[in-house]
């Protein structure tokens, strides 16, 4: 059959292939996952989304990833095919005219289509999942998106030094925030001056969330009472945003001296990422802002120490909880009132909201290198917010933090 037919690479030689993902590193991610799989007693998944296309193929081009436990994958693609093969490590790479035309192309290469076919169904849209129960009729679909989450979690040292590459650029980019900033400039005047220097390092642009209908675009720069105005996001901070249609991040307010100016920006390289918050101040802050920014590098130290292999996220989060109600700040602690937020760290890698979460009455425990970015945060109505988040690997002696910038209010 045309469809099945596997296209050689050699018809592939315009693609910049610099940056793709080691054999390697793909072949022990599937062998992870086939063992997941294997544990639940599945015999095969069907993987569509595009970070996880990434994750398991290299190739975020639109494809349907079959991976048997018992077989090789295969990887069919409906568009684009040639980019597909030049950026993925797989030996089977195919067209695909159609998803109906999958069970044939399986039969192609000896597979049948499992009674039970494990799919991405945390994310995939209810009427496409309504066409793959009627395509695949006679077979039973089930969510192995927890399982994806579980192996996505713990990063292989190839991953760790994107993320590390990532962190230094954050660095780097936060270091030219003092050069950049002047009182009068609204936010977005800010932002873009940032963002352009993200962009000239290599920042890829996209960041990518799993939860449905959460995106961002960079992160959140806001200054001043700004910085306390709260979004539909799930995050301790949300600000104006340049108009309704967005709400969240800077918008036009002028920065003003004296108030925190949050620089809470994501560097994506790589399709890797490092989650990085500062705060900047034109002239010095209250005693009161400094004294508050100043507990919260005390908590992030605290759990630095107490995160370690086999304790539950959920404790680290009551830990934090406890440690601020000693010092007086619950009632500003990752947000305000209803607002609040019962997390104060979330699992990085590919997407922004991966496994671990560090948050309220999560059992998963963590485990060596699990990345994070740990966010301890106050939010104060009518002043702003203060805090400060690193990206982490979790080692045998608690977090290892990847950033090098310093923690404290820098002063302009």
């Amino acid at each position: 059959m045309a469809t099945q037919r596997a296209v050689s690479k050699k018809e592939t030689p315009v693609y910049d292939t610099r940056n793709n993902t080691p054999k390697s590193e793909i072949d022990q991610r599937i062998a992870h996952f086939k063992k997941q799989l294997a544990d639940k007693q599945l015999e095969a998944a069907l993987l569509v989304q595009r970070a996880d296309l990434y994750y398991f193929s290299g190739t975020i081009q639109e494809a349907h990833l079959f991976i048997p436990v018992e077989a090789e994958p295969v990887l069919m693609v409906y568009k684009n095919v040639d980019r597909a093969i030049a950026e993925s490590s797989l030996s089977r790479v195919v067209p695909l005219a159609s998803p109906k035309a999958i069970p044939d192309i399986l039969r192609h290469y000896d597979h049948s289509m499992p009674q039970t076919i494990g799919m991405e169904l945390d994310v995939l849209p209810v009427n496409l999942y309504r066409n793959y129960q009627n395509m695949f009729a006679d077979h039973r679909l089930v969510d192995v998106s927890h399982l994806i989450r579980l192996v996505r979690a713990i990063k292989s040292p190839h991953e760790i030094e994107l993320m590390q590459q990532a962190a230094r650029l954050s660095d780097e980019v936060a270091a030219r925030v003092p050069a950049l900033l002047r009182a009068g400039m609204t936010e977005l005047e800010l932002a873009g001056q940032v963002e352009s220097e993200a962009r000239k390092r290599g920042h890829q642009g996209v960041v990518r969330m799993r939860l449905w209908g959460s995106e961002m675009f960079y992160g959140h720069l806001m200054a001043g009472p700004s910085g306390a105005v709260p979004s539909f996001l799930s995050s301790p901070t949300g600000g104006t945003g340049a108009s309704p249609a967005v709400a969240q991040g800077p918008g036009f307010r002028p920065i003003q001296a004296h108030e925190p100016i949050l620089v809470d920006y994501v560097f994506a390289l790589n399709g890797y990422y490092s989650d990085h918050a500062r705060i900047f101040s034109i002239g010095e802050l209250p005693d009161d802002l400094m004294a508050a920014h100043a507990a919260m590098i005390e908590l992030q130290d605290l759990i630095k120490q107490e995160a370690r292999p086999g304790v539950a996220c959920g404790a680290i989060y009551d830990l934090a909880l406890d440690w601020v109600r000693s010092q007086g700040y619950d009632e500003h602690f990752m947000g305000v009132g209803k607002e609040r937020i019962r997390f104060v760290g979330h699992g990085v890698g590919i997407e922004l909201d991966e496994y671990p979460f560090l948050a309220a009455g999560q059992k998963l425990e963590l485990q060596a290198g699990m990345t994070l970015a740990l966010e301890p945060k106050l939010i104060f109505p009518d002043k702003g917010v203060v805090g400060v988040e690193n990206t982490h690997v979790i080692t045998d002696n608690g977090l290892e933090q990847f950033g090098r910038f310093p923690d404290e209010v820098v002063i302009v």
